[in-house]
């Protein structure tokens, strides 16, 4: 009986999906007359297909992979520098480093690439201020992005914007990382910068401001699309939890 309920529960998820998604009418008919047959075909031919080809399935597989031969994607980047050197490889390199806390390795890395044409390339010094970061050398990393913006004055990077900010907090220059907070959060994409902006505000006592922060991150995820919210549930979530 349980199995006849499920059965038909599915039929009915998929056949709204074909309407859902504007798929062949023809599949409501086969999902229809062939309940197991009808269903199992819809989903390998129409859903397994497109989730492969999104996000959430690249995620997957990569995280299968890695599963698999954890060292894989490591000894691919250590290839890469050793055959070509560039700065694009050098950067994969440090950043599966960074991933597997190895800070003083990836810092090596990106210095090593830090030579002749590409002395202040933005690239390796964003990544070499990310490790630096990572090890909690908040001065070195401040630095590091701060020769990145001087000699690169052209070079945009709201990534590298938000973790200038976060060194500025972290070493302790508390108004100048509340600026940069307050330029950079309405501008990145995502909610992390809001939700780190709101917690230096709380840090410096502006517990009203930090708080407006928040409700303003829990309204807007409450109009954001779910795949929006998904993707920021670290952060929203963090936000909820300061409003109590």
């Amino acid at each position: 009986m349980q199995f006849i309920v499920l059965s038909i529960l599915v039929q009915v998820a998929l056949i709204a999906h074909v309407f859902k998604t504007g798929r062949n009418a023809l599949w409501v008919v086969a999902i229809a007359l062939l309940p197991v047959a009808g269903s199992l075909a819809y989903v390998a031919v129409e859903i397994l297909p497109e989730y492969f080809r999104g996000g959430a399935g690249r995620r997957a597989n990569a995280g299968l992979r890695r599963l698999l031969d954890p060292d894989r994607d490591l000894r691919r980047a250590r290839t890469e520098v050793e055959v070509s050197g560039n700065v694009d490889a050098r950067r994969r390199l440090a950043e599966e480093l960074i991933r597997r806390g190895q800070y003083e390795r990836a810092i090596e890395v990106c210095r090593g690439g830090l030579a002749g044409v590409f002395e202040h390339d933005p690239t390796l010094l964003l990544e070499l201020a990310r490790a630096l970061f990572a090890k909690q050398d908040f001065s070195a990393a401040r630095a590091s992005l701060e020769d990145l913006a001087r000699h690169n004055p052209e070079f945009k990077s709201t990534e590298g914007r938000l973790l200038y900010a976060r060194t500025l907090e972290a070493d302790a220059a508390l108004d100048r990382a509340e600026r940069e907070s307050a330029s950079i959060a309405p501008v990145y994409p995502g909610a992390e910068a809001r939700l780190r902006y709101g917690l230096l505000l709380k840090r410096v006592g502006k517990l009203d401001e930090a708080n407006r922060v928040f409700r303003e991150m829990a309204e807007s995820a409450r109009l954001a699309p779910s795949h929006y919210r998904r993707a920021q549930a670290e952060w929203l979530e963090r936000a909820r939890r300061e409003l109590g």
